[in-house]
């Protein structure tokens, strides 16, 4: 296991693909309001991150390893700390890259070089006393172990923080004296920020180093470093001859590592915030064996929204038997069939991330696909109807390549006539069925319920007030629990009738 090369944390072989752009599902599944959700957690941008699907199989079990291990508390807290100072270290070149002056531009390249070999080299050292189990951290350890213990690395490392160390030592004071600024050289030992402390104390606040700070110097700094150069000109060469010799000195590889680490430590985060509000997460079992199941599944770009408005989240238990392959739901409007088939795809999009998944319990078979079509509005810029958006939606789905997918309709046909819609609703299931897909179809059309012998009844319940539960049990389609629910939301009810008349 550990004897692999490493490529990158989110991909086992290869570098990740991230111009795939956002699949349709995301949209379909609110997947889009989670991730905004997830960005709160990260100073860096990650949306990308999530758009990029594992490549197969043995993609999602690599990545599902890499998040256990990342979730130990000491790894875990190792990884942030990097994380920080790989972002510290951005920021630093970011800056660099902006300013004019050379001489400047090639003392903050001594920054950040020492920044740099003191985060990889720091992260060998506490990754080596880890409980690391994963494939991916463990090549990634070796990788670490040998870039950071060459003669090359540690030859720079030393040079870098030899200079930083000089760099910090050097100390000038102000006086203003008859209407003249007089700089006189101190020999003074510690950082700048701790001398600030001790002599200004509760007074210093954010007070820091204006030649860390500005990007463009100022008459006064000029002539301050023109009196550093005349008396300590073998620094100032020394870092010329540095910023000359290791302009380029990031290895591909670990930088890209330190920008896609921040994929698990934004999730983890965000899922962390979400179970101290009381929402569960679990690791996915990937048992093939075993029936496909989940139990407290609930959608979680409602739990999100539910932290504003206090609602309840529902959630729902689900199983596929070994034969079986298409859940129909059916049901009553605004009953929860549209959030229940939310929830699947969200299980199947974060199992297939390697991620932990919104529910108390899962074992989530896999899929080379998620594939999805909820129901569209008429295009007001084509002019074309509703039923011939849904189709055109439709067309590629049902042409492409497919087999063994994911796959979540939600109210298709509803501008058709019944017979229509029960023809086409069929030709749609046999198709995916024919592919080997599983899923889920959302209807008003308890026919669909019957169409093939993999397809399994299932339907949104209502309480012992014949009102809306939000739980979806299987059984067969009820029109009566529709009629009902209606008939309760309009208060159309006998005695309201009669009330109503007299």
């Amino acid at each position: 296991m550990g004897d692999m090369e490493f490529v990158s944390i989110l991909e086992r072989k290869v570098p990740p693909n991230m111009n795939g752009g956002m699949p349709d599902f995301f949209v379909d599944f609110n997947l889009d309001q989670i991730i905004a959700q997830i960005q709160y957690q990260s100073v860096v941008p990650v949306e990308k991150y999530f758009s990029c699907l594992p490549m197969d199989r043995e993609g999602e079990e690599y990545r599902r390893q890499i998040y256990v291990d990342v979730k130990k508390p000491e790894i875990y807290k190792c990884l942030v700390h990097f994380a920080a100072a790989v972002q510290e270290r951005k920021q630093l070149a970011a800056k660099k890259n902006e300013v004019e002056h050379e001489l400047q531009k090639a003392v903050w390249h001594v920054l950040e070089l020492a920044l740099y070999c003191d985060a990889y080299r720091g992260l060998y050292k506490e990754l080596q006393q880890m409980p690391i189990a994963s494939e991916g951290l463990l090549a990634l350890r070796e990788l670490l172990k040998s870039y950071t213990g060459s003669e090359d690395f540690l030859a720079m490392h030393k040079r870098a923080v030899v200079l930083r160390e000089q760099l910090q030592s050097f100390r000038v004071k102000l006086l203003y004296e008859h209407d003249h600024i007089v700089v006189i050289e101190e020999n003074v030992s510690g950082a700048y920020e701790e001398f600030l402390h001790q002599t200004l104390g509760e007074h210093m606040q954010q007070m820091k180093s204006p030649f860390s700070q500005s990007l463009h110097l100022s008459n006064l700094e000029l002539e301050i470093i023109q009196k550093f150069i005349k008396k300590q000109p073998e620094f100032f060469k020394a870092a010329k001859e540095l910023y000359q010799e290791h302009r380029e000195y990031e290895h591909e590889v670990l930088l890209r590592f330190g920008d896609e680490i921040s994929y698990y430590l934004s999730y983890y985060a965000f899922q962390q915030s979400m179970e101290l509000r009381g929402f569960s997460f679990v690791t996915p079992t990937a048992e093939e064996h075993r029936d496909m199941c989940a139990q407290g599944l609930y959608d979680l770009a409602l739990a999100c929204a539910s932290l504003k408005t206090n609602k309840e989240v529902i959630s729902n238990d689900m199983y596929y038997g070994k034969d079986e392959q298409f859940f129909v739901l059916t049901g009553p409007n605004q009953g929860g069939k549209t959030t229940f088939a939310r929830s699947l795809g969200q299980l199947i999009y974060f199992s297939k991330m390697g991620l932990d998944v919104p529910a108390t319990a899962a074992n989530v078979h896999y899929f080379t696909g998620i594939l999805s079509h909820f129901s569209v509005e008429e295009s007001v810029e084509t002019g074309r109807g509703k039923l011939m958006e849904e189709l055109l939606r439709l067309k590629p789905m049902m042409h492409e390549e497919c087999k063994h997918a994911f796959v979540v309709i939600n109210e298709l046909f509803t501008t058709a006539a019944n017979y229509d819609a029960c023809i086409m609703g069929k030709k749609v299931l046999e198709h995916f069925i024919g592919q080997e897909c599983r899923g889920i179809y959302v209807t008003h059309l308890k026919e669909l319920t019957k169409a093939h012998e993999t397809v399994v009844s299932m339907r949104a319940m209502l309480d012992e007030k014949k009102v809306q539960s939000f739980q979806i049990r299987r059984g067969e389609a009820d029109d009566s629990a529709c009629a009902m629910n209606q008939v309760n939301k309009y208060r159309l009810g006998y005695e309201q009738l009669k009330e109503r008349l007299k």
